[in-house]
């Protein structure tokens, strides 16, 4: 037998057995631009499962910026940002992310699992403690890992588990946390947090990349919407792929920050910049959030007009421990991975795209169909995707 077949040996009873539990996941292919309506598997349908929330991931001004780029600065940068690939749209995308945001400085990396493990590893050594919501984003539960520090695995949105795994701590420690959790919608105790973080001399890492351009005051993010300044959460990730159509992530925070992941951050020193065009569209796309605050209008006033709509249908939302939330994620638990998979192929023959979400990404007994409101909705498609939901799911719409 060669190496080859050897390793398709080792590999095919795995994958049987992820069939065998309905958690093989599959890749759909899209045809054309990624927006509420969207051709995938050669079908067309309502796109309920992306995180594009204010719609501009398929704005033709961000296509348009990205095209002078384009023509202005090439396809690729050439080399990592301390060589040759820092391009001037790097710089303007990160000093208008700093602007937007109160933050002195901004360090673009290419994606926000980059930004995670490269911020981590950089702030966190041997002789830190690190304190980590249950539920954080797989990026952050791999950055945490791959410090190698001590670290404690608290309970979710609590902030006394971590206050009390914080008062165990040496000197030097950091507490982790997602803004909004991807898969719950919910939102993290941040003002509890930063006070306990103050108390402990810790320092506060948020991972925002579902309340950047979404919560908060002009959609400046989870800190804003508690009330918090980058005084108080020294390290701000969030991402450009989701609220802003295009793609990449950032650190912000103070110039020092800055200036030491420059020298540190292992993700960002040896990695190729991104495309300048990816930059050029991420800065359209924020110059969209800051002049037309009604579209993040329209996300709020389409995900109060959802959440109605279950209700009136009796079609319960929320994670395991409570009510879904107000945010634009809004999971519905059915517990069961194949009932979940099933609902999700019965609502695309109807016509809508919806994600069933199984573990590794959430925890066993927990999988849910996990829907997400843009401001590209139209009344009419979330009335659709409601009845759609209540003619699959009823009489049991409860979670499992």
């Amino acid at each position: 037998m060669s190496a080859a077949g050897a390793l398709d040996a080792r590999l095919r009873p795995q994958i049987q057995a992820l069939r065998d539990r309905d958690l093989h996941r599959q890749r759909r292919v899209v045809d054309g631009s990624h927006g509420a309506r969207i051709r995938v598997d050669g079908r067309d349908c309502v796109n309920f499962c992306a995180n594009d929330y204010l719609g501009l991931a398929a704005d033709p001004r961000l296509a348009e910026a990205a095209r002078a780029s384009l023509a202005r600065d090439g396809t690729g940068s050439g080399a990592a940002a301390l060589i040759s690939g820092h391009n001037r749209e790097h710089r303007a995308l990160e000093e208008a992310l700093a602007d937007f945001l109160g933050a002195e400085a901004a360090l673009l990396f290419s994606s926000g699992w980059a930004a995670n493990l490269g911020a981590l590893r950089a702030l966190a050594g041997p002789d830190t403690h690190l304190c980590a919501d249950a539920l954080n984003h797989a990026s952050l539960i791999d950055g945490v890992r791959l410090t190698k520090a001590p670290y404690a695995r608290v309970t979710h949105a609590d902030a006394a588990a971590f206050d009390a795994a914080l008062g165990n701590a040496p000197d030097a420690a950091i507490a982790v946390t997602d803004g909004v959790f991807s898969m719950d919608g919910d939102v993290a105790p941040l003002p509890e947090l930063a006070g306990v973080c103050a108390r402990r001399g810790a320092t506060l890492y948020v991972d925002d990349a579902h309340g950047f351009g979404v919560c908060g005051p002009d959609g400046r993010g989870s800190l804003a919407a508690a009330g918090l300044s980058h005084a108080d959460v020294p390290v701000y990730v969030a991402t450009l792929g989701k609220s802003l159509g295009a793609s990449g992530a950032f650190v912000a925070g103070s110039r020092t920050l800055i200036d030491y992941l420059v020298q540190k951050a292992r993700t960002w020193v040896f990695s190729t910049a991104p495309p300048p065009a990816l930059s050029a569209a991420a800065r359209a796309g924020l110059a969209v959030l800051r002049s037309e605050p009604e579209r993040l209008a329209a996300l709020h006033a389409n995900i109060a007009h959802f959440r109605a709509g279950a209700t009136e249908r009796g079609i319960r939302l929320g994670p395991p421990d409570g009510a879904a939330g107000e945010h634009a994620i809004q999971p519905l638990l059915l517990g069961d991975a194949g009932r979940t998979m099933a609902a999700s192929r019965a609502l695309f023959e109807r016509g809508y795209w919806v994600a069933g979400i199984r573990p590794p990404t959430v925890p066993a007994g927990t999988s849910r169909l996990r829907l997400t409101l843009s401001a590209a909705h139209t009344r009419e498609q979330i009335e659709g995707v409601l009845d759609a939901l209540h003619a699959v799911l009823a009489p049991q719409a409860e979670p499992a």
